[in-house]
């Protein structure tokens, strides 16, 4: 890259002052020369496509992902598309009443057994004698492309944080084949639509492709080693620091438990609703590491997890 002629020092002369308030000009034209030659700065670049390549971004979901370039704000106005609260109320319920592929009251039973008080979820007391899974009718549910494609998945990550991920070819593929079945989904398609209507994405194929970033994406969360993703930390779970971390998939609490892996202690919150998605809070033992509030989706389809996730992480992606 060029470098950029340096402003003449000025000499004592009765045009000094124009000089240093010209010189003030070029230095910040200078400067934004050089971030837009190296490409840090939105200069000319406002709502471009995403490109990896580049060291920071000026679309509107770099406020998202925090890497925004640093004028990202004076030169395209910095605004990010905006979700009120009663905007993401009615999406979620549109979403949910559309969930055609949750399971009905006959194809899942549980056997919930003891409530604990918020105050004694920490006891680690397993007050459950039984399975939470009483019945799980898997060859009507687990046939199902989006819920087969999603378990093909669970087994695909090492559980422990501070050890770096590693997917082979077929796995890798494994993560294609299920965004690209939950997006023949009516749900998938509703949440599209939406961000679609906020200007966020321009195409599906754009959509797919933040998903796979949003979802498969490696970070790091202990020795500076991509140990994780949101797929694994919120559907698979994961152990940090001594206690399960995420988790919060029916169906990956129902298959541990059916493998021995997981044992039901006990809950604290059941609700809202009579029938399938449900919410469930509850304690369990993971392999030797405790949860002490675990609160999943009951009887819900993998696509219906996916988007309300998707919808949050979009939406409110400075929440905790």
């Amino acid at each position: 890259m060029e470098t950029v002629a340096p402003i003449t020092t000025c000499v004592m002369s009765t045009k000094c002052e124009k000089v240093y308030k010209s010189a003030e000009v070029m230095t910040q034209l200078n400067l934004l020369f050089l971030l837009t030659a190296v490409g840090l700065s939105c200069r000319g670049r406002c709502s471009e496509a995403y490109n990896p390549n580049n060291p920071c971004h000026c679309n509107t979901k770099c406020s998202h992902y925090h890497n925004c370039c640093q004028d990202y704000s004076s030169q395209c106005g910095g605004s990010e598309v905006g979700f009120t609260n009663e905007e993401i109320l009615v999406v979620s319920e549109q979403i949910y009443s559309l969930d055609t592929n949750k399971a009905t009251k006959n194809e899942i039973h549980l056997n919930l057994q003891h409530s604990v008080s918020n105050s004694q979820t920490g006891t680690k007391i397993d007050y459950a004698q039984q399975r939470l899974f009483a019945y799980v009718n898997e060859e009507a549910l687990f046939s199902r492309p989006t819920f087969a494609k999603f378990i093909a998945l669970l087994n695909n990550y090492n559980r422990m944080t501070g050890i770096a991920e590693k997917f082979t070819v077929e796995q890798l593929a494994e993560q294609d084949m299920f965004i690209t079945e939950i997006m023949k989904s009516s749900i998938m398609n509703k949440l599209y639509q939406v961000f679609r209507s906020k200007k966020m994405y321009n195409s599906i194929a754009e959509f797919e492709e933040d998903l796979k970033k949003m979802w498969f994406g490696l970070y790091s969360r202990a020795n500076n080693v991509l140990d994780s993703s949101g797929f694994e930390h919120i559907f698979s779970g994961e152990v940090k620091r001594g206690k399960v971390s995420g988790f919060h998939s029916w169906i990956r609490f129902y298959l541990a438990e059916q493998n021995g892996e997981l044992n039901y202690y006990s809950y604290n919150y059941d609700g809202p609703w009579t029938s399938y998605p449900d919410v469930l809070a509850m304690q369990f033992n993971w392999n030797g590491y405790f949860k002490q509030v675990g609160s999943e989706f009951i009887g819900s389809s993998p696509e219906f997890d996916f988007a309300i996730y998707t919808l949050c992480f979009i939406a409110r992606p400075n929440s905790p």
